[in-house]
């Protein structure tokens, strides 16, 4: 069967370029001065072995970060950067992840704690490895790289060869196993990154005698006994020698086998011959320390391709396969990082078989220029990883100081827009945060459409889909329909006795006009029929005489809406109420867009320096707006006798709009402990009115701390999907996380934390 031949034959091409990626990066968690934590593995994550992301390997103190398989390097390495973000932000201030495979300062055996599972079974097999292996060796970490080929490829061989398809599954995965250790020196010598350990690492006194290229993948690295020898010619044989192993004593289960290339997709490898291979575990890779995430996405592509070019060629021997590939690997990990690879012209033979695979199967051009990048590391052992990393440790002269350094960097760099996650940055914030806060609570996590803001969760085989954040299955289709309608909305809580403005609806200017002697010196709100965010809004609260602002307020409001609203301007505070499953779980006060004075700058300068706070932005990638500078904020100034080159006396406040929206500028302030509970009930009553789970209630509200009455308030209006970001990171009080409960509505049966 010659794979190249077939696909090439029968325009397999496409077949061949899909395939499934998944990542497991385990990394030690370690302290400020580069020690490794003695703390548990962190509660906030729950129970680790049901966490489909967050785990732990061997100790406490070990993370291991699981991303789900994807189609392409880029969302392979999104997820895991997401995961790496999650983890960053959830462990405790003096906390890093370490970003080499080795910690470089080694605790004393005693204070290395094995991984406390729920299930006692292994607590007990790590208990067993201790004895075996000792505790060091399995505090190196590193990078596993799971690789599927298509399934629908491999029918398709099936087909054409008359072979059943679990055969074509295990003869292909077989040959790519032995491939794989045949090759695999080049991805050592390319990626290997551990070139020196504490000297109680070695506990049995025998160490290299100068640096490494990889300790991990040498015989020093976390490896089986000797005697140990696993043949991967047939499947058959492959099964009965690790069987025998556990069978005799000499592994105690069949996870103890620790190559560098693992079956998988069955609970027992004796199912195979039934089932198939499904897909391959590579267990090779050194963390990269200049990678924050332990891999870059052109490395995760770089092996990609280096693994189907291994399924595309014919294998040289096939009984000489497994014996070379161990010698020429254990060679290359022990040798200088700064040394030529003696087997240079084997090296440049497999990447230019790699660039004649990614020109006969079309793929892109940024391929072959990946694969002259490793030919030039090829021939120049200084521009590869190991010998960076060592470069560095003879700069410092101590690797705890190196990669802390880089632990540092990753972790600033995580928590620098602390309100965002940089994978998903091209997302509005509300939806960020619930994907954020899935990923920390074991909920699966896929966009779905990342344009449209709709992303698919997943929890112990249930699925739930939002949108924009808080649109959920929980809410009927009329619900939206309601609020997006300001009249309708206004008739359906008038007739529930609540207080809404009274006003007229107009469809031109000229309609809006005949209504200008009914509300001229009156305060009023014009606002489209239909909107959100508050476009198009203005308010004269007290009232205006001039019929060239109150047209230009109506132009306004047309741009946003064929029909517009005038409404009287009820007096008081504005407050947005957060109502989700019949229980108000946040209130903000929304300060219009304002600058105070201090007797020097410009309004236009203040707003210049304002707008300078990082968290000011677009409000959906930001939790606030930068305020503007146009015809409506010049109107409203003028309104107050002002204009953008007035200076303002110290402490005067200047307001750039009348509407609060954060969406225009606006500041937001958190009063949920401070708002009189009636107020809460009657939001609760709004939402329900609206038949809605989760609804943004505006009120107008003479004082919070009152007890509602008939007049003391007034419903401005409700907003279906109402913005989340603004009560989670406030421009002052306490945040609302109100993504969790969004999730807590979505999955009751979780403990959402």
């Amino acid at each position: 069967m010659i794979i190249k031949d077939i696909i090439i034959n029968n325009n397999l091409e496409e077949l061949f370029a899909n395939v499934k990626i998944g990542i497991e990066k385990e990394g030690q968690r370690v302290l400020e001065n580069g020690e490794v934590t003695k703390t548990d593995h962190p509660k906030i994550f729950g129970i680790r072995h049901e966490h489909p992301y967050i785990q732990t390997d061997f100790a406490e103190s070990q993370v291991e970060l699981i991303t789900t398989p994807e189609n392409n390097e880029k969302d392979v390495l999104r997820i895991l950067n997401a995961i790496h973000e999650v983890t960053l932000k959830n462990l405790p201030k003096d906390e890093y992840i370490w970003p080499l495979s080795i910690p470089a300062i080694l605790p004393n055996e005693e204070d290395i704690r094995v991984a406390q599972f729920e299930k006692q079974f292994d607590v007990e097999y790590r208990e067993y490895l201790v004895k075996k292996y000792g505790k060091y060796k399995q505090m190196v970490s590193g990078i596993h790289y799971n690789f599927q080929l298509d399934d629908m490829l491999m029918e398709k061989i099936a087909e054409i060869t008359g072979e059943d398809i679990v055969t074509v599954k295990n003869d292909v995965y077989l040959k790519l196993a032995r491939q794989f250790l045949r090759y695999q020196w080049l991805l050592i010598y390319l990626l290997g990154a551990s070139p020196l350990a504490e000297n109680k690492y070695f506990t049995d006194g025998i160490k290299p005698t100068d640096f490494v290229r990889s300790l991990r993948t040498s015989r020093y690295g976390y490896v089986n006994d000797d005697d140990i020898k696993v043949s991967y010619s047939s499947l058959e044989r492959y099964i009965k020698d690790i069987t025998g192993y556990v069978e005799n004593k000499q592994l105690i289960a069949e996870k103890e086998f620790y190559s560098s290339v693992r079956f998988r997709g069955a609970d027992t490898i004796k199912k195979f011959p039934d089932q198939g291979i499904k897909y391959i575990e590579f267990r090779l890779f050194d963390l990269n320390p200049f990678a924050p995430f332990g891999i870059l996405e052109k490395d995760i592509r770089f092996v990609h391709l280096f693994i189907k070019t291994l399924v595309w060629l014919e294998e040289v021997d096939k009984n000489t396969s497994e014996s070379l590939g161990y010698e020429y690997s254990e060679n290359v990990a022990l040798s200088h990082p700064m040394e030529k690879v003696k087997y240079e012209e084997e090296g440049l033979w497999l990447l230019n078989q790699m660039k004649d695979m990614v020109e006969k199967v079309g793929l892109l051009e940024s391929d072959i220029n990946l694969i002259d990048e490793k030919i030039e590391e090829l021939k120049n052992p200084e521009l590869t990883i190991g010998a960076r990393l060592l470069k560095e440790y003879q700069k410092e002269n101590d690797m705890a100081k190196v990669g802390m350094k880089l632990a540092r960097m990753y972790k600033e760099d995580a928590l620098r827009e602390y309100y965002s996650l940089s994978a998903y940055s091209n997302m509005e914030l509300s939806t960020q945060a619930v994907i954020e806060d899935a990923i920390k609570n074991g909920i699966k996590v896929t966009v779905i459409d990342e344009n449209d803001q709709f992303i698919r969760l997943e929890s112990n085989g249930r699925v739930e889909y939002v949108k924009n954040g808080n649109m959920t299955s929980k809410d009927s289709y009329i619900s939206p329909l309601i609020m997006e309608n300001k009249v309708v909305t206004k008739k359906v809580l008038a007739e529930k006795g609540l207080r809404v403005p009274k006003g007229y609806e107009v469809s031109s200017l000229e309609e809006a006009l005949q209504k200008f002697n009914y509300i001229k010196n009156k305060p009023i709100v014009i606002k489209p029929k239909s909107t959100n965010f508050g476009l198009g809004i203005t308010i004269f609260k007290n009232g205006t005489s001039s019929v060239e602002n109150y047209s230009k307020a109506i132009e306004f409001a047309l741009k946003e809406d064929k029909d517009i609203l005038i409404e009287e301007f009820i007096e008081g505070t504005e407050y947005r109420f957060f109502v989700i499953e019949g229980k108000t779980e946040a209130v903000l006060l929304r300060v219009p867009a304002n600058v105070v004075g201090d007797g020097k700058h410009t309004i236009r300068e203040l707003v210049e320096q304002k707008n300078s706070d990082p968290l000011r932005g677009d409000a959906k990638k930001t939790p606030l707006k930068k305020i503007e500078l146009g015809e409506i904020e010049k109107l409203q100034l003028s309104e107050q006798g002002l204009n953008f080159d007035s200076i303002l006396a110290k402490n005067e406040v200047a307001y750039l709009r009348e509407n609060s929206n954060i969406s225009t500028g606006g500041d937001s302030v958190d009063m949920t402990d401070e708002v009189h509970e009636s107020y809460k009930e009657l939001a609760v009553e709004i939402a329900d009115a609206m038949m809605a789970k989760v609804c943004g209630v505006d009120l107008i509200i003479s004082d919070i701390k009152e007890e509602v009455n008939a007049t003391n308030y007034g419903v401005i209006e409700a907003n279906f999907n109402p913005m989340m970001m603004m009560h989670i990171y406030p421009h002052s009080g306490k945040s609302r996380r109100l993504s969790l409960n969004v999730l807590k509505m979505l999955f009751p049966e979780k403990n959402i934390k």
